[in-house]
């Protein structure tokens, strides 16, 4: 029922239709973000695979970023470009909370939109479409278990009635955390050279600096923060992967 909960949070799949699902499974969906990165990556990898067999690269790569956005609903996209909204025009934590909740968005949220699929579009489309869909497979994974730890890590910067969502979410105990670890992991391990598995490493630093960075301007994390986190983790895996590619090749 957790994994189901989390299938109808983090996507526009009609799983709601499987079950209904109390809400109070909605409190522990971050446990199972890993685990729709399986998902998630697994429709972006295919139809990259698939689109890249009779399109040129650079428009099978612009079609798999569409697909998990229709997947997604853009729900971390939204995230990305509040997040940067706030942290980039507000001056004090209540007026970067105050930003991050306005549903338009802005200039500093426009421009972060614009750098990040401009750079997520040239880092795939360099990779050979082998290395480009086991890359996308693992890194979604991985960098959701990374942004996962937010959770873990701060408080909710807000009342649970003034989110978004209407939900805070609850942190992992150990167990938890050893599943969220192996689903995030799992796919890299098993798709991946070793000599790529270093760039698991990049994630976790821009997970660091980011915790850094919230817990200094707004003392704790929002649902926006957590979609941003996962793109930034993300985008800095496929860096490294990139990084280590044009090295050997």
């Amino acid at each position: 029922m957790k994994l189901l909960a989390a299938l109808i949070f983090f996507t526009r799949l009609p799983f709601w239709r499987i079950a209904d699902v109390p809400s109070a499974y909605f409190k522990r969906v971050v446990d199972y973000w890993p685990f729709v990165g399986w998902l998630t990556g697994g429709v972006m990898a295919g139809t990259l695979w698939i689109t890249a067999q009779f399109l040129p690269v650079q428009v099978a790569v612009f079609l798999a970023l569409a697909a998990r956005l229709l997947v997604t609903g853009a729900l971390h996209e939204d995230g990305l470009a509040d997040f940067c909204d706030g942290f980039g025009g507000g001056t004090s934590r209540e007026k970067i909370l105050s930003i991050m909740k306005d549903s338009h968005i802005g200039t500093y949220g426009v421009i972060g939109l614009i750098f990040y699929f401009g750079l997520m579009w040239n880092l795939l489309t360099t990779l050979s479409v082998p290395l480009a869909c086991l890359a996308i497979l693992s890194g979604d994974a991985w960098s959701k278990f990374c942004a996962a730890q937010v959770i873990n890590t701060l408080p909710y910067a807000r009342k649970e009635e003034e989110s978004k969502a209407k939900v805070v979410y609850d942190r992992m105990n150990k167990s938890t955390l050893l599943l969220v670890f192996v689903a995030g992991a799992l796919p890299m391990l098993l798709l991946l050279d070793m000599g790529y598995w270093w760039a698991a490493l990049a994630p976790a630093l821009v997970f660091v600096g980011l915790m850094r960075l919230m817990r200094k301007r707004i003392q704790g994390y929002t649902g926006d923060c957590c979609g941003a986190a996962f793109l930034l983790c993300e985008l800095s895996f496929y860096l490294v992967i990139n990084l280590i590619y044009t090295n050997l090749w």
